[in-house]
């Protein structure tokens, strides 16, 4: 028995500190709700749970994102339901006007309701916007560029692969009796040697006034418009630069790469052939027929388009509630505190803690004993 050192002290303590140190450890995870707090409890498990959580997070902005979206293209698609219905109006004012018993003086009637309705689907192409970003001028659709003044592509399809063309277009412009270009068959002719910067060998072409249409199978579709300022330039060879790029680009998952990128094509009375129309006369009447008609097969189209947009974007949300579902649950796995299991673990820490300092206590009274021997 020795009273220098109190062994029986040092090996309680020790106990104890052990004990203390597992309490504090139960106590931490009551509090906090997580089985791990600090790396050195579980390293490799704390940085997986840390990637979950980013990707939780990033999830749920996609989400809103794609919410977002679904709201974008419904603006959209209201507008252009009213496009469709004033395109519709003016088949159906057409229809009227191109009946013989109708005098100049009815057509010239009809044509005043003909033009309240082309300016206002003109201020609907320029004000229809979501959050200031405009919807329906072509903002949103894949952008196009010539290297000559005058040329302007209007629209091309997803199937066409980004590149340049090469093509001829030829001056002096035909011009129909009223002065508006009017192109004719042979006016443009295409480069197909099978460069890079070749159409396809089997492309044809198609021309309704300015407006060019270039097509091939596979749903290969270009158009361009040619203007007054063409002529200026004393230049044939043009050089288109479809890009592949200027679609609105949506964020739908919580890592790079992971978009849907909208298009939305301009909808102006250029794009639906509407910009002449004129019922003035029964001649014109009768073409009018024909132009709202392919208005309004271009605007279904485009609403098709939209349609599908909101159909897979409603699809997307759904993706995205299960994956954070999924992300979510194995995150808890790995972070969350079994409070059961750690209530009975706490309990049985704080039974050993104040069993230990009921023994330091009895073993700090041991050298006091040993003075009885000195007696």
């Amino acid at each position: 028995m020795k009273i220098n050192y109190n062994v029986s002290a040092i090996i309680a303590n020790a106990a104890l500190s052990v004990n203390e140190k597992r309490y504090n450890v139960s106590s931490e995870r009551l509090s906090t709700g997580y089985k791990v707090n600090h790396a050195k409890e579980n390293p490799s498990g704390i940085a997986i749970a840390k990637r979950m959580n980013a990707q939780l997070r990033g999830l749920e902005h996609a989400n809103q994102n794609a919410s977002t979206a679904i709201s974008v293209v419904s603006t959209a698609e209201g507008a252009l339901t009213e496009m469709q219905a004033m395109v519709q109006r003016m088949n159906e004012l057409a229809v009227q006007a191109a009946n013989g018993p109708k005098t100049d003086d009815d057509r010239a009637a009809i044509q005043a309701e003909i033009k309240e309705l082309k300016e206002e689907l003109n201020r609907m192409m320029t004000d229809t916007e979501f959050n200031g970003k405009k919807l329906l001028n072509g903002d949103c659709d894949l952008k196009g560029y010539s290297d000559v003044n005058g040329i302007s592509v209007g629209y091309y399809s997803d199937e066409v692969p980004v590149a340049e063309y090469s093509l001829t277009v030829s001056t002096p412009l035909n011009r129909d009796e009223e002065g508006n270009i009017d192109l004719q068959e042979g006016d443009v002719t295409l480069l197909m040697d099978g460069s890079e910067t070749a159409f396809p060998a089997d492309a044809s072409i198609s021309y309704y006034g300015d407006k060019v249409t270039i097509t091939a199978p596979g749903e290969f579709e270009v158009n361009f418009y040619v203007s007054d300022a063409f002529e200026a330039e004393g230049i044939n060879d043009v050089t288109l630069d479809l890009t592949g790029m200027g679609a609105m680009t949506v964020q739908i998952g919580a890592n790079e790469g992971q978009v849907l990128d909208i298009r939305i094509p301009e909808v102006s009375l250029r794009t639906l052939g509407v910009e002449n129309v004129d019922i003035s006369t029964e001649e014109g009447a009768q073409e009018a027929i024909e132009l709202t008609k392919q208005a309004n097969s271009f605007i279904s189209s485009v609403r098709a388009r939209i349609g599908a947009y909101e159909n897979r974007l409603e699809h997307t949300e759904s993706s995205i509630d299960i994956t954070t579902e999924n992300v979510t649950s194995a995150f808890s796995r790995l972070m969350d505190t079994d409070m059961a299991e750690e209530m009975t673990e706490y309990s049985n820490q704080q039974v050993l803690n104040q069993a230990g300092i009921s023994i330091l206590t009895q073993a700090n009274q041991r050298p006091s004993e040993m003075l009885q021997l000195l007696q």
